[in-house]
């Protein structure tokens, strides 16, 4: 079991309790899933980006990705309905612990210029949406290899019901807010 759960069953739990005043165990907002996700507009002219994206991808989360389609035809984008335009992948369980702590504790601090995450970036139903600027931060990912610097936007899915509940449980998960 991974650190990150250990540390969420006790500690986390315990302050989450004591801050909202819960009555029962069931009631402490829990991580629910994370959504990796990487557009990738050039796969349009050139399928082999979008198969390097995918390979990317699948070695950050250590879990097989799925390529999105497009929904709509965007005329000034040059897109058709059904292109594919990018990949995805959601992780839960041990996988996404494992992942939120690598990214928490290894990625973020390797940003160039690092100050914080955007701590309003919560979209009103207790989901946080982070994005990052270039893969290479991941250590998995080996500089020499890389034929294009991409980015990808991670989605951190909980079952709070406010904003608040969320940055809180966050906040115990040592997310680097920005202080204001």
């Amino acid at each position: 079991m991974s650190r990150l759960k250990e540390t969420y069953k006790n500690e986390i739990m315990d302050a989450m309790m004591k801050k909202f005043g819960y009555k029962n165990i069931m009631q402490v907002p829990k991580l629910d899933k994370i959504v990796i996700n990487m557009g990738v507009g050039e796969a349009k002219e050139n399928a082999k980006v979008l198969e390097s994206a995918v390979k990317d991808l699948e070695m950050i989360s250590g879990q097989k990705a799925v390529i999105t389609k497009a929904k709509k035809s965007v005329a000034n984008f040059k897109i058709r309905e059904g292109m594919q335009i990018g990949c995805k992948v959601t992780l839960r369980g041990e996988k996404m612990y494992e992942f939120a702590d690598r990214l928490i504790n290894l990625a973020l601090p390797r940003v160039r210029d690092f100050r914080g995450v955007n701590p309003n970036a919560f979209d009103g139903r207790g989901n946080y949406a982070l994005g990052i600027k270039e893969q290479l931060i991941f250590p998995e990912i080996e500089y020499d290899k890389v034929d294009k610097v991409r980015g990808m936007d991670v989605v951190f899915c909980t079952t709070a019901k406010t904003d608040e509940e969320a940055r809180y449980l966050l906040t115990l998960f040592n997310m680097p807010f920005q202080k204001n």
